[in-house]
């Protein structure tokens, strides 16, 4: 990985004099109300669409984004994969759909999927630093934005879709997307639909980590006194070459449509989610088996606790069974006195999930019902300056059911208003913000208070062209965050450990403190862009100065065998590096031969010199691509080192390095698009755990797959 480096830095140097005079189209940012296209911004965006999105869609937001540098997934077996920004994740990373919250239960635990399906999506957008303030100051990590036109802002002269199917042998996966848009008169329609389904993961050796594995049989053979017996009941759960119980199925249905007037458009969706998937077994079975095994002395204790543990679920698994409704309203209007465009939002969202035992009962039940209202005006130009007003307002209530609830049910309200302006002065342009929160937390128990935050935020940048190819910039903010249900209130009404509850999902009991105080983040980003023809190179400094960062620490306690985890806060300082650069190297064989390098490195310490847990590891990627008229040719690498600043009480996380290929086809059926596609992954079928993971040290990443598919556009 060490060579990759300099290699990296001596080729974009070397094509820094190859730029050319006519910049690359550009992407318009969506997610910014000003109308910007990438190059027009200081403040950091990363942005994937069209094909390469196509590309890179996968089942979770996560595993889609973690290839772009600044990005990585924090996945809970195939089930969920969260975004990883800079190293926060969480609360600190708000995933939107259409600029409203996906008002699932994401940001509460990480086994929680997220509720928004990038392969249905026309783009993905990621806001990072001070471009977040657009969204809240909670989201000091970064904004992913999900945009799949659910509600048409345009009047189609024709009308499009298509249809696509892919398996990926690594789960048995089969996934079938399909979407249709048209037009008649003044009305826009939309609809889209998603069928996955997929069996438990194949992973190269043991679900837990060889040492792990080794010692606990270690401990196995000494206490056992019936091997026949457990190793037949450990080979059922610690099978080679399986990840057990991460089996599901996902069904997606989204009708929309809007109607369309000389001045913008009003329109309204429904989308219907159902997502049942599985948890892999280690995370919450490892304790309860080690204690089986060290207190089984005889047959009759043996069959006593092994019905105890099928009671409790633990040695078949837990499964999640996510049902969510979500209404959407939006209202575009575009000749308002003085204004460029107005845009409101409204969403109604009715999440629910159970977590379902392995004999069937369910633990607990989490819900949560959310109103979400966004307003925006943008003004037009006064003199040199271009800015957006906006509101945002949410209203809802969460709530954990069950034996196994350990957060209390708990209304929420949030409000913010905020102003950004750009002004523009020859080859600068300066972006000011500023954003005021107000958000409440009213907890249904005695043991902790309502409770009400205030927060303030602002951000400045500045953006210098030095010609049509270069540009410098720099960005400054302060970022609020009020602390979450689950930071303040989890396992709040615990008079003693016998009365903590553990997480089944997560295997760890969580405390939170009601007397958290609001964290402050101060940021700066320091920016490099040259940009030619078929050239591109960025790089991006970055370093974040926390006052009183809240943080899920493990404090290497455990009650009965379960490890326990609490919210602390304190300072901490992170501060890391992103390289993106893409070039085209030649014209061969009649196509193009492009490569592309990246790479990024994430660090983060508390004030009591501890690393801040579950970082990404340093990474170094490339990619190489041939393009010619109906073919696509590509090969990728990408090199993850150790990561041994786990933090404390955490375990350390071995590099590795995956290498992918894959190609495609393009051709014309009845006018009309078709293309197959194949991609060989992991192809030395490496052991990949992710550092971000709370199941690292039982849930590695796919082995060897292949994954094929083909895609009809009209």
């Amino acid at each position: 990985m060490k060579r990759l480096i300099p290699l990296a830095v001596a080729v974009a140097a070397a094509n820094a004099a190859l730029a050319q005079d006519d910049p690359a189209m550009e992407h318009v940012l969506v997610s910014v109300p000003l109308h910007k296209q990438e190059a027009e911004t200081a403040l950091p965006v990363t942005v994937l669409s069209g094909e390469e999105l196509r590309r890179a869609a996968a089942s979770t937001i996560g595993e889609t984004l973690e290839n772009k540098p600044g990005i990585a997934n924090a996945s809970f077996g195939p089930g969920v994969g969260q975004p990883v920004i800079r190293g926060h994740q969480g609360a600190r990373v708000t995933v939107l759909q259409n600029a409203t919250s996906s008002a699932d239960a994401s940001n509460i635990s990480a086994d929680h999927a997220v509720s928004v399906e990038p392969m249905l999506a026309d783009s993905i957008e990621v806001l990072r630093g001070p471009s977040t303030l657009l969204y809240g100051g909670g989201a000091i990590g970064g904004v992913v934005n999900v945009l799949d036109n659910r509600i048409p802002t345009t009047l189609q002269d024709e009308a499009s879709g298509g249809l696509e199917y892919r398996h990926d042998t690594a789960s048995d996966l089969d996934n079938v997307v399909g979407r249709f848009d048209g037009s008649a008169g003044n009305f826009a329609f939309h609809a889209d639909m998603l069928y996955r389904d997929w069996s438990d993961l194949e992973i190269p050796g043991y679900a837990m980590h060889e040492e792990d594995h080794d010692e606990h049989d270690e401990d196995h053979d000494e206490h056992d006194e019936h091997d026949e017996e457990h190793e037949e009941h450990e080979g059922e759960e610690q099978r080679k070459g399986v990840l057990e119980n991460t089996s599901g199925r996902t069904k997606s249905l989204t009708l929309g449509g809007a109607f369309h007037f000389d001045s913008g458009f009003v329109g309204l969706a429904v989308n219907r989610l159902e997502n049942e998937y599985g948890i892999p077994a280690g995370g919450h079975g490892h304790h309860d088996e080690e204690e089986h095994d060290e207190h089984d002395e005889h047959d009759e204790h043996d069959e006593h606790e092994g019905e105890e543990h099928d009671e409790h679920g633990h040695g078949d698994g837990i499964t999640l069974d996510v049902e969510q409704t979500r209404y959407d309203v939006a209202l575009h209007l575009h000749e308002l006195p003085g204004m460029d465009v107005v845009r409101g939002f409204l969403t109604y969202t009715d999440y629910e999930h159970s977590e379902i035992e392995g004999n069937g009962e369910v633990g607990t039940t989490y819900s949560n019902e959310t109103w979400e209202g966004r307003l925006e005006a943008v003004h037009q130009p006064m003199g040199n300056f271009h800015g957006v007003l906006g509101l945002q307002a949410l209203s809802g209530e969460f709530s954990a059911l069950g034996e196994e609830a350990f957060i209390p049910v708990t209304d929420n309200s949030e409000i913010g208003v905020f102003l950004v302006e750009d002004y523009h002065a020859g080859d600068w342009l300066f972006e000011l913000g500023a954003r005021f929160d107000r958000d409440e937390r009213d907890p249904d128990t005695f043991a902790a208070s309502k409770e009400t935050f205030s927060s303030f935020s602002a951000s400045g940048s500045a953006l210098w062209t030095i010609d049509e190819a270069w540009q410098l910039g720099a960005a400054l903010s302060m970022a609020e965050r009020a602390p979450t249900t689950e930071e303040l209130y989890s396992n709040v009404e615990a008079e003693d450990e016998h009365d903590l509850v553990v997480h089944a999902a997560t295997g760890a009991i969580e405390i939170g403190d009601a007397n958290l105080d609001t964290e402050t983040s101060n940021n700066i980003d320091l920016s490099v862009d040259w940009m030619g023809e078929d050239h591109s190179v960025t790089v991006t400094a970055y370093y974040n100065d926390f006052e009183d960062y809240i943080g899920l620490l493990a404090t290497g306690e455990e009650v009965d065998e379960t490890p326990v985890y609490v919210y602390n806060q304190q300072d901490a300082e992170f501060y890391g590096l992103e390289v993106d650069t893409q070039w085209t190297l030649m014209s061969a064989a009649g196509g193009d031969l492009r490569l592309d390098l990246y790479g990024d490195i994430t660090r983060a310490k508390l004030d009591n010199g501890d690393d801040v847990p579950r970082l990404p590891p340093v990474r170094v990627g490339s990619r190489l691509m041939w393009s010619a008229e109906n073919w696509e040719l590509w090969a990728s690498v990408i090199d993850a080192a150790d990561q041994d600043n786990p933090g404390a009480n955490e375990e350390e996380t071995e590099g590795y390095t995956r290498w992918d290929l894959g190609g495609e086809y393009r051709f014309i059926v009845g006018g009309n698009e078709m293309v197959t596609f194949v991609s060989f992954k992991n192809i030395s079928d490496e052991e990949i755990r992710l550092s971000t993971s709370f199941l690292r040290e039982v849930a590695p990443e796919a082995g060897r797959s292949i994954e094929a598919g083909i895609r009809y556009s009209f």
